[in-house]
């Protein structure tokens, strides 16, 4: 029998249960369930990926269940300590799966290698000249890897324009580098500095930055669903008016910079929880993301439509430079096992179920913000936190919580006021 990542009340579980059901789902060995339960890092291994090291900084991990993508079953870990994520995300993926899931696809992992030449005496002649020896640079730069090329990757093109600035004209060349499995920086950083040399015999002119560019334009991820209107009914809402109503939440958010910057937030809370527990660069997939939104004036990463059967349609476009080799994705123990428990094979997989997580967060908040109000259900999730920092035993947290979401006071000096009283009692 298939194994199904539909769990209801997957949340009434202990972590012990909950771990136990993701290992048997992902069949991770003991080991690997010990990492995700440990962090996976000890101080030996975090003292060789980067500099100073004092110690490890824990984050919770939560798994975001229901997820159908592109007919499989699939779980999903996440890294971050803002409550409700994972509980809209597992939400809405439960409620996609009546309309049939997501559905995901990707352009291929094509990353840019930027080389900045200036000084050059004739920029638009140099650019004609750059890409006439389009097939002498592809093939100086795949000398650089061959490793690479072996596994079917490597530089694919050449891109060369003039750009105007303060400081006069620079020619800026683009080279497109298929990085497979790897998120790629390393190599086409070492391709950009080994072409420097000849493109500055080529062009007259001086080599100056040589870097990778995280606007990565050319591997895409994308992500659709499509759900009955009767799937997002709720008492006094019907399913019609909830359409409606993300419909018109996705439009002010489309056109207005200010609700924009909130709404593409949202998504990435939800891509970022995941980029970080698979060890990969979040901040490389925020600043390709927010870019890419802000091509041609701030938009939304999301679109929201109501269909000719008047079901809700989402998508999402942005670019996703995630790898499965190299970095913290190799060294991090629970970062491996979480990689094992999505069940990708490849980087482009990796980064089509982050799209659908994306689009399922963003759903999930304009879900909340057209019925009930976003507060509502986001206080009630916090309020455990505010229990604990307002100095709640674990014995009273449940309690404490459960007092201040129904009163709708969900703050630390009524926090601080119930325990008084609770202890007393």
């Amino acid at each position: 029998m298939a194994k199904t990542s539909e769990y209801s009340g997957f949340y009434n579980l202990s972590p012990e249960e909950r771990r136990n059901w993701v290992a048997d789902f992902a069949s991770l060995s003991p080991a690997e369930a010990a990492a995700i339960a440990s962090g996976g890092l000890p101080i030996e291994a975090a003292d060789h990926m980067i500099e100073n090291v004092v110690g490890t900084f824990a984050l919770p991990l939560g798994v975001a269940v229901n997820f159908l993508v592109n007919d499989r079953d699939v779980i999903v870990p996440m890294a971050l300590e803002e409550p409700s994520v994972v509980a809209a995300c597992s939400n809405i993926a439960r409620i996609a799966r009546k309309g049939g899931g997501f559905r995901t696809s990707s352009t291929d992992p094509v990353m840019i290698g930027q080389v900045q030449l200036v000084g050059v005496p004739d920029p638009f002649g140099a650019k004609t000249r750059i890409l006439a020896r389009k097939r002498d640079i592809l093939d100086l730069a795949n000398a650089q890897d061959p490793v690479l090329v072996k596994f079917g990757g490597g530089a694919r093109g050449v891109e060369a324009r003039v750009l105007d600035t303060r400081g006069g004209p620079m020619v800026i060349v683009h080279l497109l580098v298929d990085c497979r499995d790897a998120m790629g920086a390393n190599a086409v950083n070492t391709m950009n500095e080994a072409l420097a040399p000849l493109l500055e015999e080529i062009s007259g002119g001086r080599a100056h930055l040589k870097s990778l560019a995280n606007l990565a334009v050319h591997r895409l991820a994308r992500a659709f669903v499509r759900i009955p209107p009767d799937a997002l009914a709720r008492k006094d809402f019907p399913g019609d008016a909830v359409v409606a109503g993300i419909v018109s939440a996705y439009h002010f958010a489309d056109a207005d910079p200010f609700r924009c910057a909130t709404h593409n937030k949202g998504i990435m809370n939800g891509i970022d929880a995941v980029v970080i527990a698979t060890g990969n660069d979040f901040r490389a997939v925020e600043a390709g993301a927010h870019s890419y939104a802000a091509m041609g004036g701030y938009h939304s990463l999301t679109t929201w439509e109501k269909d000719a059967e008047g079901h809700l349609a989402g998508t999402i476009e942005l670019p996703m430079a995630v790898g499965l080799v190299g970095g913290a994705v190799k060294t991090h123990a629970a970062a491996r096992a979480n990689v094992k428990m999505m069940g990708v094979k490849t980087a482009s997989e990796l980064g089509e179920i982050m799209a659908a997580v994306g689009l399922a967060q963003n759903l999930g908040a304009l879900y909340a913000l057209a019925t009930e109000g976003i507060q509502r259900g986001h206080m009630k999730l916090h309020a455990r936190n505010v229990a604990i920092a307002a100095g709640a035993p674990p014995e009273l947290v449940d309690e404490v919580a459960a007092r201040m979401v129904a009163e709708g006071k969900v703050r630390a000096d009524r926090a601080q006021t119930i325990i008084e009283e609770l202890r007393k009692r």
